[in-house]
């Protein structure tokens, strides 16, 4: 019986998933061993779970069955072990987090350190990337992530605020006509980061003014090199504003509409809802909502 329930949680990391590799790298286990637990509960119980291609999974009609019960078994199973350590003055156990890739040296990156230095029982798996990581797929626990949230299944909690500010270098606008007014920022050219809108509101008062940019000259995928395109004098983009602080002291980058405000965004703390809330991943967020003062980007 053990077996099969141990299985049976193989199972529903293959189902919330979708592949035996993703499975693995949640509950940290080989592909073969995922495949073997997969293979034995269907052998014992003498059903099909999943509809197998070279590029898919898809439950069968006993594993629609079989999910839901099985997802309870394995809920159940983490609120018997967040029970057992809720007691605990000192946390025991793994968070799997990925954060944004820029600002590794930002009070955020430093919350984090200062929760594995306060929990020296939890280990801590972090990965950094200014994409947005599939967290039900790769098995995380909690991610960190900046803007306006889309529309998902992802649970969520606003732990902080996040601010832009406008900025190019001295040697792009030395050579470009002056920008006194949001209109003249369409003759300008601008970097681009794939994965966010080029499209800004900017407010000023009660005035607000929504910008497209039509001039494109690089795009890049990270933060931090559309950064260094700014400071290489390619163009305009608005950066967190704790990324530049220092280059705007320096006058490596000058404020771009100075009396002019991009909204503050959010920094949210965003989870899977696939079951009951992990405890140490509540405690997590709890560290980074005490901290909330030092976290504005």
């Amino acid at each position: 019986m053990i077996d099969d329930y141990r299985s049976l949680a193989v199972f529903v990391a293959i189902a919330d998933t979708g592949s035996l590799s993703a499975a693995g790298r949640r509950l940290k286990l080989s592909t073969s061993v995922i495949s073997h637990h997969l293979s034995r509960l269907e052998e014992r119980q003498g059903v099909t779970l999943f509809f197998r291609s070279t590029r898919s999974l898809s439950l069968t009609p006993e594993g629609q069955i079989a999910l839901e019960p099985a997802r309870r078994m394995v809920a159940a199973g983490e609120e018997a072990l967040d029970a057992i350590h809720a007691e605990n003055e000192e946390p025991v156990g793994a968070l799997r987090v990925a954060m944004p890739a820029f600002g590794e040296q930002s009070k955020l990156h430093q919350a984090l350190w200062g929760f594995a230095q306060m929990h020296p029982m939890v280990a801590i798996s972090l990965q950094c990337s200014d994409t947005p990581t599939d967290l039900v797929k790769d098995g995380y626990d909690l991610a960190i992530r900046l803007g306006t949230l889309r529309n998902s299944s992802l649970k969520n909690r606003r732990i902080a605020d996040f601010e832009r500010t406008l900025v190019a270098s001295p040697a792009y606008l030395s050579t470009r006509d002056p920008i006194v007014a949001p209109q003249d920022l369409e003759a300008h050219d601008f970097i681009a980061v794939t994965q966010l809108t080029s499209t800004m509101t900017l407010n000023k008062a009660e005035q607000s003014v929504t910008v497209a940019p039509v001039n494109t000259r690089i795009e890049v995928n990270t933060v931090n090199a559309a950064k260094a395109a700014v400071l290489s004098g390619l163009g305009i983009w608005h950066l967190p504003r704790s990324e530049i602080e220092q280059e705007v002291t320096r006058g490596e980058l000058v404020r771009v509409l100075p009396d002019w405000e991009l909204p503050t965004l959010g920094i949210y703390a965003v989870w899977p809802d696939i079951g009951p809330q992990k405890a140490l991943t509540r405690r997590l967020i709890d560290h980074f909502i005490a901290h909330r003062s030092d976290l504005m980007l």
